[in-house]
């Protein structure tokens, strides 16, 4: 995960996504981006949230959540 030293939480990069999806089966990764697509998040944000979702039950979820809509985290 990369950060820039204002940030007080590490997220997942663009790139990082990327790597994540090439090594998932197609309709999965299809639905990932598909989900992004459909709510305008970027899909680093969609695959945080459902892996803190399938972690933690009390995690964010994409109904309680709008990160910088549209914005990929540098």
């Amino acid at each position: 995960m990369q950060t820039t030293p204002n940030q007080s939480f590490e997220h997942l990069s663009f790139g990082d996504a990327e790597v994540i999806l090439e090594c998932l089966p197609e309709r999965i990764r299809a639905a990932f981006l598909e989900r992004a697509a459909e709510i305008d998040y970027p899909v680093e944000a969609v695959i945080e949230m459902a892996l803190a979702g399938y972690l933690d039950s009390e995690a964010v979820a994409f109904v309680d959540c709008k990160p910088k809509r549209g914005q990929r985290v540098a």
